[in-house]
């Protein structure tokens, strides 16, 4: 068996404002949408799908408080990015910072809270 791919799936109670966050707020492209309950985003070669549930996820309690995340994404320029989305309206949870396992990272929260780390190699 080889695997070809990994696809992450997100819920969210509201598509529409969902999509708009992971297209105009994170620069991602809609990919295909499926009826009002579901839809994909794409970023590079990558795709992420939105699900649309009726009550809030709930593993963004656990996420938040106990310092997971969601999704992390690897990025080239860290700082750059954490710019662009500041440019853009989006808050980040935790600023630019050097890790001790030898990243530089930033957080955001989603527009239903789902925690997203941006990274890069140090």
């Amino acid at each position: 068996m080889t695997i070809r791919n990994i696809i992450a799936q997100l819920r969210t109670t509201d598509l529409e404002r969902s999509i708009d966050f992971y297209t105009s707020k994170l620069g991602m492209t809609l990919e295909f949408r499926y009826q009002d309950f579901y839809a994909g985003i794409r970023s590079g070669d990558r795709i992420l799908h939105l699900k649309h549930v009726d009550e809030r996820d709930p593993s963004i309690h656990d996420v938040r408080e106990h310092g997971h995340f969601h999704l992390y994404f690897e990025v080239d320029d860290v700082r750059a990015l954490a710019g662009t989305l500041r440019e853009r309206g989006v808050a980040l949870v935790s600023d630019v910072h050097d890790t001790d396992w030898q990243t530089r990272e930033f957080v955001v929260e989603d527009d239903q809270g789902h925690t997203l780390y941006f990274g890069q190699p140090l």
